[in-house]
């Protein structure tokens, strides 16, 4: 899957679960806490974004993302490899 594929996917479900961004350019080098995403809907949008790809990704992989981009080469990584 391309990596626009999965930034498409990641800012689709940011858009729909932080209100107020409707309208607003994501820029993927800043946090989804940028954005005004709290930890809980940081939570909903990784659960979300994780079932629309089909992949697991152990939670300790999380650890030290710290922006967008680096999210979406996590995914890429797991998706492409075809580790589920």
């Amino acid at each position: 899957m391309e990596r626009e594929q999965i930034l498409n996917i990641v800012i689709k479900h940011i858009k729909q679960n932080v209100g107020g961004l409707e309208d607003t350019d994501i820029d993927p080098s800043k946090s989804m806490v940028d954005f005004g995403a709290s930890s809980l809907d940081i939570v909903e949008i990784v659960g979300m974004i994780l079932r629309e790809l089909e992949v697991r990704i152990p939670r300790t992989e999380f650890a030290g993302l710290k922006n967008i981009n680096e999210f979406v080469d996590l995914l890429q990584k797991y998706k492409n490899n075809g580790q589920t």
